[in-house]
């Protein structure tokens, strides 16, 4: 049990794969002929399972997006497997909760086995206490379920963790589990109706993480 836990999204938080994944979105679009507006990144970025094959099936004009879900997933899958990029400040940051000793967690809309798969290639997979992927939960972000799975895995209230994301969906998510939102923006600029919703916005981990140091003893 850990007092105080901090959670990590994956994709675009710890590691900078946001990017592939709009890449793969992109490319099994025009194989369809079709050109996704900008709004898609803004409605698929956290999202996983029934939540993201809604959306799927609103852009790519089907009946059912998992078969595209699961196509996009493998795809982006192949290319992790060879090199997963981390975001900047990612490991001071990680190193310094688990100095003070915080809990850690992923908190991640990937599956399970690719969360896994990403912290064993990078080395960071003995660093973290407990994983919750998307596959894990029958509601995906912005519904609170994958926070809260990994706060009871962590056995730490989930008014005590901290949240970092770079999704509005992801801070929808923490902010509806009643944890403290801390955003870190990918792709998507912060709105001023998520900023109000966050605990604090910062430009890159780094600068999390320099914060951090100078508020908790």
């Amino acid at each position: 049990m850990y007092k105080q836990s901090v959670i990590f999204d994956m994709d675009g938080t710890l590691f900078d794969t946001e990017s592939i994944f709009q890449q793969e979105w992109n490319r099994l679009a025009g194989e369809r002929g079709l050109s996704l507006p900008s709004s898609f990144k803004y409605e698929i970025c956290g999202t996983s399972g029934d939540a993201m094959n809604r959306i799927i099936e609103k852009y790519y004009h089907v009946k059912d997006g998992a078969p595209i879900q699961r196509l996009c997933k493998e795809r982006v899958s192949r290319l992790l497997a060879e090199r997963v990029p981390e975001k900047p400040g990612c490991r001071d940051m990680i190193s310094f909760f688990r100095e003070k000793g915080f809990g850690l967690a992923i908190g991640s809309s990937s599956p399970t086995e690719q969360i896994r798969a990403n912290l064993l290639c990078t080395g960071l997979l003995s660093s973290f206490d407990a994983i919750a992927g998307g596959d894990e939960v029958q509601r995906g972000k912005p519904s609170p379920d994958i926070f809260l799975l990994a706060a009871e895995k962590l056995k730490t209230p989930p008014k005590d963790c901290f949240v970092f994301e770079d999704s509005p969906n992801g801070i929808l998510a923490a902010k509806a589990a009643g944890m403290k939102p801390v955003m870190v923006p990918d792709l998507m600029p912060v709105t001023e109706e998520i900023r109000q919703k966050c605990f604090a916005v910062f430009h890159s981990l780094t600068d999390a993480c320099q914060f951090f140091k100078k508020n908790i003893s």
